[in-house]
């Protein structure tokens, strides 16, 4: 598997949590480990972007909902695809 960034695996855990999920789905769905998966919900919650509903079953916020938002249109631009030099006009 190749080397995912932070911000790519906080947005895997947002996309997962949109059904809501365990701790144990965002884990397998994810592919992260148990102290990875542990430590990213506690960050997710701390910046409200999930919530805990019921017993450890986690979905995203409103705030969620937003960041992912502009994360795909962040990544949208950063992926534009190549044409020649911008001409100046």
């Amino acid at each position: 598997m190749k080397y995912r960034s932070r911000s790519e695996i906080i947005t895997k855990v947002l996309e997962i949590s949109m059904t809501g999920a365990t701790k144990a789905g965002v884990m397998g769905k994810a592919h992260i480990s148990y102290e990875q998966v542990d430590g990213y919900l506690d960050f997710l919650q701390e910046q409200n972007l999930i919530c805990e509903s019921g017993k450890r079953f986690y979905r995203i916020t409103e705030k969620g909902i937003k960041f992912l938002s502009r994360s795909y249109e962040l990544n949208e631009l950063m992926f534009l695809p190549k044409s020649g030099p911008v001409s100046k006009a």
